[in-house]
């Protein structure tokens, strides 16, 4: 294919995507958009993300996108009632991090806060609403130690109602969200890997199909984007501007995607189109075989494809950039033994402006996706059986030199070890200390080093 039946090819597969969007959204009311599906509140399952899991903080895997992680919560959360049946969540964090940087200088804060949210029952089996407040409070932050993403600029506290929307349950299978709220997918979600989340303002539909009694499960989900509030902003901008647009440009974002399951096979792809910023398209699959008893052997393979778009806005120049991975595990009773393999390509660095970056060798501080850079992942973990709740991890990733001049190839090491009580006086209670080196392969040796101490608690919910 010559160069310009490609650039048609890829100008071709945005209109696609949202005549696709268009069809999954009438314009009838009764028809429209759904909403995501975790709990209001801030309680995240990435910010308890067991060793069973190799899934990073701020990561959400496509098979996990457009719902809950447990087919049984959407059918729960569809039968409730109303006021008898509102549901709020309350999670209290702390968080102290340490950062010493390659240029020596250091960042340093200790926070407090955490969210308050609820969400009711369906009226008449049809409505519900929801709202969220965030807040991150300094307990300790010198003014020349700024930049940990913990406060605001000039290490501020901050508090912002995040999530306020409505939801319409169209069937048990399908729902509309309208307003502002936290969403989950591999490069637009919540990238809650600090004191408070991402949130989006939007139109969304999104259904969930199947799953139980061994039947294949389907998920799907579309909508439209039209602002958000990074992690420590107490306000709604463009996604363009969020993206790097200059000045003056707002544009949103059309987005649609879908997942299917069945049995130990899973296979999806999103789209993300932002008319004269960006398209980004995004596929993963994975395959697990079950080689004994409490032994399982899974694959995964990943995609990404990053266009600019339109009149090019976003840089003033045509860009295109991408990256394909691939990642094995062998679960073995408690423990996980993870291998990965990433190689970004094109004409500039991979980007993500809204979420965390969903690359397999995407880790603690670095996400080995600049252009041309090649980078392979080591990882064990433990899920101790004598310690419920308790687990540890420890990774490896060796990056080649980047394209651009002056970049340099990176190794990173990092170490986790966690400890979330299931039971007792304490249940809730999460408590995480990571650690990561960061060596930079330059004339001066120079490295990063990163400690964070985490400590959340989620009181029952009521």
């Amino acid at each position: 294919m010559d160069a310009m039946s490609l650039k048609k090819a890829r100008a071709g597969r945005p209109r696609l995507m949202m005549l696709l969007l268009a069809s999954a959204l009438p314009l009838s009311a009764a028809a429209q958009t759904s909403t995501p599906t975790a709990p209001p509140a801030a309680t995240t399952a990435a910010a308890d993300t067991p060793v069973t899991s190799s899934t990073e903080l701020g990561q959400t895997p496509i098979d996990e996108a457009f719902g809950p992680r447990d087919h049984a919560d959407w059918v729960r959360e569809t039968r409730r009632k109303a006021f008898e049946d509102t549901h709020w969540d309350i999670q209290l964090r702390t968080f102290y991090l340490d950062r010493d940087k390659y240029d020596d200088t250091q960042s340093e804060a200790w926070a407090l806060g955490g969210s308050v949210g609820f969400k009711t029952g369906y009226f008449r089996d049809r409505f519900a609403f929801g709202a969220t407040g965030y807040t991150s409070q300094k307990l300790y932050g010198p003014e020349d130690k700024d930049g940990t993403l913990l406060l605001q600029t000039g290490q501020e506290g901050y508090t912002v109602l995040g999530e306020i929307y409505g939801e319409f349950l169209l069937n048990e299978d399908t729902r509309l969200s309208i307003g502002r709220r936290g969403f989950d997918t591999p490069y637009l979600n919540r990238n809650d890997a600090r004191m408070t989340p991402n949130t989006f303002e939007a139109i969304t539909v999104q259904g969930l199909y199947g799953g139980e009694d061994g039947k294949a499960e389907w998920r799907f989900g579309g909508g439209y984007f039209d602002e958000i509030k990074e992690r420590t902003s107490e306000e709604f901008v463009s996604m363009a501007t969020d993206a790097g647009a200059p000045a003056g440009i707002e544009r949103g974002v059309y987005a649609l995607g879908g997942n299917v399951k069945a049995g130990d096979f899973s296979f999806g792809a999103i789209d993300y189109y932002s008319d004269d910023i960006i398209n980004i398209f995004y596929a993963e699959g994975k395959y697990a075989i079950p080689l004994a008893d409490k032994l399982k052997l899974q694959f995964a393979v990943q995609y990404s494809d990053q266009t600019s778009t339109g009149d090019e806005l976003l840089r003033g120049t045509d860009f295109s950039a991408d990256q394909w991975g691939g990642k094995a595990e062998l679960a073995w009773h408690g423990a996980l033994f993870s291998a990965a393999y990433t190689r970004a390509g094109g004409d500039t660095n991979m980007q993500n402006p809204w979420s965390g970056y969903p690359g397999y060798t995407s880790v603690q501080v670095e996400d080995f996706n600049r252009d041309g850079e090649k980078a392979w992942m080591l990882r064990a973990g433990y899920t101790f059986e004598s310690i419920k709740g308790a687990s540890i991890y420890a990774l490896y990733v060796d990056g080649s030199d980047p394209q651009a001049p002056g970049d340099y190839a990176k190794n990173e090491t990092d170490f986790n070890v966690q400890w979330t009580i299931p039971e007792g006086i304490f249940k809730g209670l999460m408590l995480r200390l990571r650690y990561a080196h960061v060596r930079q392969d330059d004339p001066m040796g120079t490295n990063l080093d990163d400690l964070r101490l985490m400590i959340y608690y989620d009181p029952p919910k009521f």
